[in-house]
């Protein structure tokens, strides 16, 4: 009973922290199809979508490059993520199973497809990926809904750390008051921050989760809830800009990029 009590207040206190911080909106762009999620580098960003990838520039949205898989091989791309002169997306066979996950690259400049990385059959479906002191970080994505894999639900949702060369380092589950904000979907967006910190998204809700690595013991730490004005799915962080967290996220509904500042 004392537990329940003490865990009662715990939230109470979260609860006061969740608007110490949110997203404000400084500009949008409404494109012809914004579908799975977002990426930025330093002068343009880059939308995603099933099995397609546009490039536009930052100031006005113009497009300067177009990529669309031709072949029916690519039916899910998730999110990506641009290092240096490579965009790296999560691609999965959601909602096919049992569920089957790659990565694959594309040259940033001109959206050429130059690579790919399976994870075949892994235990859930990749939606993104990050790269931080010198590993890889992948989200693999379990479902509650129809979408389950094997009975699986979304407490099978796995943090997973990579070598470089792909091999698996460690794992993490995520906390239960982030599944349940994500429940019956999961995690979709995820990157780190210059903090340190991990923040991800869910499928709709327009939040940002903060998360840091646990100093001991096998689930993620929930640090706080951020409000956003982009509604989950695939985001990213402009590290181009220093000393302030800007944040490019998306709308489906509507088919918008939008940029805000969280402050």
């Amino acid at each position: 009973m004392h537990k329940a009590i003490y865990y009662s207040s715990f939230i109470t206190v979260i609860s006061i922290s969740v608007h110490a911080q949110q997203a404000k909106e400084l500009k949008r762009f409404q494109l012809k199809e914004v579908k799975q999620g977002v990426a930025v580098d330093a002068a343009h960003f880059y939308v995603i979508n099933n099995f397609s990838i546009t490039k536009h520039t930052k100031s006005n949205a113009k497009q300067v490059a177009v990529w669309k898989d031709t072949t029916g091989v690519l039916k899910h791309l998730n999110s990506g993520v641009v290092l240096g002169n490579k965009l790296y997306c999560a691609h999965s066979n959601y909602p096919d199973k049992p569920m089957a996950s790659s990565i694959e690259i594309f040259d940033a400049a001109t959206l050429k497809h130059i690579d790919t990385h399976s994870f075949g059959l892994f235990p859930g479906s990749a939606t993104w990926l990050d790269f931080r002191q010198g590993h890889w970080w992948v989200a693999f994505a379990n479902y509650s809904d129809k979408n389950s894999d094997g009975g699986r639900d979304n407490r099978r949702t796995t943090l997973v750390k990579f070598t470089p060369q792909w091999q698996q380092v460690e794992a993490w589950a995520f906390p239960a008051q982030v599944l349940e904000a994500f429940s019956p979907k999961s995690t979709s967006g995820g990157a780190w921050g210059n903090d340190g910190l991990l923040y991800c998204t869910g499928h709709d809700k327009p939040e940002l989760y903060v998360l840091r690595l646990p100093e001991r013991g096998a689930v993620l730490q929930y640090v706080k809830t951020i409000p956003t004005v982009s509604e989950g799915q695939g985001f990213s962080i402009d590290h181009s800009v220093k000393n302030t967290f800007i944040l490019y996220g998306i709308t489906r509904t509507d088919n918008y990029v939008l940029v805000s500042k969280v402050e």
